[in-house]
C-alpha cells in the first residue's frame, strides 16, 4: 500500500498537462514511505511515465521531411508550426498538449525521487535501481541538451548556455541554468557510476543496463566530437549486444514490418509524438529516398507510398505507427563505432562495422562490401548511412548541429504559403526556444537569438 500511495501521489503529479500546475506542485515526503526495493522499481517501471515523451522538436524542426500546404495549415497547435519554420516560442492559449521541456522535467523528477529513497532510507542491495535512475537522468539530459543547448563545442562550453541541473527531488530550489560543459559532465559522470552498477542486461530492455548506459555514453561523446571515447564505450556495448535483424527475413509489404522488442532495441524509449512528425502526414523528402539503392530493403521496409505518390514513413521499431524510438540500438552502436573508426583513421575497421549492417540490409547476394581508403569518402559514406538507417529517431537534429559545428555548411530550407524559411548552418536558432510558458513561471534565462 505504501508503493501504491507513492505511484498515486507521482500519477497525479505527472498527467498534468500544463507545465505551470506541474512546477506549481510540491513534493513532500512525508506522505510517503517508499522504502523498499520493490517501491522503487515500481516507479521506474513505469513506462509511460519514465520511456515515452522524449523530445520531439528537434524532430519537427529538422531536414529529413516536409509537410504539405494543407496540412501545415490545418496543425491544431501553433508551437507545431514554429518548430517547423524555426520561429520563436510564444505564450499561446492553445498549447494543450504538453512540452518537451515538462516531460524531460517529471521524468528527471522521478529519477531523482529514486536516488533519494535510496540514500533516505538506505536501501540496501540497491545498485541496479540506483544504476536505471542515473541512466534514466543522464538519457533525459542528453535529450533535453540537444533541443534546447547550443551543440558542444569545446572552445565555448563554459559560456554557452546549458540546462538546469535538478539532482534533488525538492522543487522549492530554483531552476538556474548551468553551463553546456556543466550539463555534459553531469551526464557523462551519471552514465559512468551506472556502467560500475547495472548488470550487463536486464530482464526488459524497458530497464536500462549496462549495456544502455554505454551506449549512450558513446552516443553522447559522439555528440562532443570525442571520438576515441565514442568508439570505446560503442564498441564495449557491442560486446554486450551486437544482434541485427537480417531485413530480407522481414515482409516489406506489411504496414509495420519491424516488430516492437526486436534484436536490436539495447533500450526501448519513445519520442512524443508531435503532429507534424505524424506518419500520415510527414513525407519524406525526395533528396532523402533517392539515397536508397533499389537493392537496399530499407526503401521498402522503411517505407510506403500513398495513393499519389508520396512516400510516408511505416519503419517503427515499435510496431506501431504512433511510436517512434529513440532508445539505443545496436543498428546505431555499430554506426558510432564505424564513424569514429574512420574519424581517427582505422578506415578499414570502420568499413568493416559499416560492411556488417549492410549485409543485414541489402537484398541477399547483392550486396558488394565498401572498401574505400580515402578518409574523407570513407566518412561521407558512413554519414550517409547513419542518416538512412536513423530516420525518425530522434537524432537528425543532433547530427545537424554537430556536423556544421564540423564544418558541413548544411543549409535547411522549408517554403511555406509561398514564404521560405531558411535556416543557416550554426544558426543560435539550433538551440530552441524554452517554451515560454516555462520562462515566465521560473524566470530562466532565455536562449540567445
Amino acid at each position: 500500500m505504501k508503493c501504491k500511495s507513492f505511484i498515486i501521489i507521482i500519477s497525479s503529479l505527472l498527467v498534468l498537462q500544463s507545465c505551470t500546475k506541474f512546477l506549481d506542485e510540491k513534493s513532500d515526503f512525508r506522505l510517503t514511505t517508499p522504502e523498499t526495493l520493490e517501491d522503487n522499481q515500481a516507479l521506474l517501471d513505469r513506462v509511460t511515465d519514465i520511456l515515452t515523451n522524449n523530445a520531439s522538436s528537434g524532430e519537427v524542426s529538422s531536414d529529413d521531411y516536409y509537410l504539405t500546404e494543407s496540412d501545415f495549415q490545418a496543425l491544431p497547435y501553433e508551437e507545431d508550426r514554429r518548430l517547423y519554420t524555426w520561429q520563436p516560442d510564444r505564450v499561446s492559449i492553445n498549447q494543450s498538449e504538453g512540452n518537451d521541456w515538462s516531460y524531460c522535467f517529471r521524468t528527471i523528477y522521478i529519477a531523482n525521487a529514486v536516488l533519494y529513497n535510496i540514500e533516505k532510507y538506505h536501501i540496501a542491495n540497491a545498485d541496479n535501481i540506483r544504476g536505471q535512475a542515473l541512466t534514466i537522468r543522464a538519457a533525459r539530459y542528453l535529450d533535453a541538451a540537444q533541443v534546447w543547448c547550443p551543440v558542444y563545442n569545446s572552445s565555448t562550453a563554459t559560456a554557452d548556455l546549458g540546462l538546469p541541473l535538478r539532482l534533488d527531488p525538492d522543487m522549492n530550489i530554483p531552476s538556474v541554468r548551468s553551463n553546456v560543459q556543466q550539463t555534459y559532465n553531469q551526464i557523462i559522470s551519471d552514465l559512468r557510476l551506472a556502467i560500475s552498477i547495472l548488470p550487463d542486461r536486464q530482464i526488459a530492455v524497458t530497464r536500462p543496463s549496462k549495456a544502455t548506459a554505454l551506449g549512450l555514453l558513446a552516443r553522447t561523446y559522439l555528440f562532443m566530437g570525442e571520438y576515441e571515447n565514442a568508439l570505446q564505450n560503442a564498441l564495449l556495448a557491442l560486446e554486450l549486444n551486437n544482434s541485427l535483424i537480417d531485413f530480407n527475413t522481414l515482409n516489406a509489404a506489411a504496414s509495420l514490418p519491424i516488430s516492437n522488442l526486436n534484436v536490436e532495441v539495447v533500450l526501448r524509449a519513445t519520442m512524443r509524438l508531435a503532429r507534424p512528425i505524424n506518419s500520415t502526414l510527414a513525407r519524406i523528402s525526395p533528396s532523402l529516398y533517392q539515397l536508397y539503392d533499389n537493392n537496399d530493403l530499407r526503401k521498402t521496409v522503411l517505407f510506403r507510398t500513398n495513393s499519389v505518390g508520396e512516400v510516408l514513413f511505416k519503419g517503427s521499431y515499435t510496431g506501431s505507427s504512433t511510436g517512434k524510438i529513440v532508445g539505443i540500438t545496436t543498428a546505431e552502436l555499430y554506426l558510432i563505432a564505424s564513424e569514429c573508426y574512420v574519424r581517427t583513421n582505422q578506415i578499414e575497421k570502420g568499413l568493416d562495422k559499416l560492411n556488417h549492417l549492410l549485409a543485414n540490409r541489402y537484398v541477399s547476394g547483392t550486396f558488394v562490401p565498401l572498401a574505400i581508403t580515402n578518409q574523407n569518402i570513407a566518412l561521407n559514406r558512413v554519414l550517409k548511412e547513419r542518416r538512412k538507417e536513423l530516420i525518425f529517431r530522434g537524432l537528425r537534429w543532433a547530427d545537424l548541429k554537430r556536423l556544421n559545428r564540423d564544418g558541413a555548411n548544411i543549409l535547411l530550407s522549408k517554403t511555406v504559403n509561398g514564404q521560405t524559411y531558411t535556416l543557416q548552418p550554426n544558426d543560435l536558432r539550433y538551440a530552441i526556444a524554452i517554451p515560454e510558458e516555462v520562462v515566465a513561471l521560473s524566470g530562466i534565462q532565455k536562449n540567445r537569438r
